[in-house]
């Protein structure tokens, strides 16, 4: 199997899956792009890590890899490695000293931890055949849909820095990462 690596592209609400997402892995150097179906707990462990934010207790994923990491286990890579009957197969491919072990996992777990790991994501051109969708262009994507919009303004465009950083840390502290995420992009867009 020749190996193709994948990035992660974005995360959107799922519009064919009431309370599901989209993940959304882009070909490397390529146009196709793999929207995968997960759960919000996924999408919430994929979306803390992508945003940077620090839950002040371990998530699950979280606790894998320290686990991982006391017992000088590392996961080298993840695998996309079959697409049956519209389920994505996934393996994490880990080292521990000189031996390599192959686990399974469900996708959504891997890309998780594939960002806790910093390791790459491949799959093979099978899948991408099977399931890549070309895009005509960046803009069309739903993920950047707010990119240079002029429409509604930030909730959180009224209060200075200071108030959304204290707002920022509370809304993490209370584990509310949605709310934590669009405070971070209203601090990222100032910066700008």
């Amino acid at each position: 199997m020749q190996k193709k690596k994948l990035n992660i592209l974005g995360l959107s609400v799922s519009q064919t899956q009431s309370g599901a997402y989209a993940l959304v892995l882009a070909e490397e150097n390529g146009d196709r792009r793999i929207p995968i179906i997960i759960g919000p707990v996924e999408a919430q462990a994929i979306a803390i890590q992508l945003e940077g934010l620090r839950p002040p207790r371990p998530l699950t994923h979280d606790l894998f890899r320290n686990l991982a990491f006391a017992f000088d286990i590392n996961v080298s890579e993840v695998v996309i490695y079959k697409l049956e009957e519209g389920i994505f197969y996934s393996e994490l491919i880990c080292t521990m000293g000189e031996e390599e072990i192959r686990i399974d996992s469900r996708t959504s777990d891997a890309v998780a931890l594939a960002l806790r790991f910093k390791c790459p994501i491949y799959t093979n051109e099978d899948i991408l055949n099977k399931a890549g969708i070309v895009m005509d262009t960046e803009e069309d994507s739903p993920l950047h849909a707010e990119e240079g919009s002029s429409g509604p303004k930030s909730e959180f465009e009224s209060y200075n820095e200071n108030e959304l950083n204290e707002m920022l840390n509370e809304a993490v502290n209370n584990e509310d990462y949605e709310r934590a995420s669009k405070i971070r992009d209203e601090l990222k867009r100032r910066e700008k």
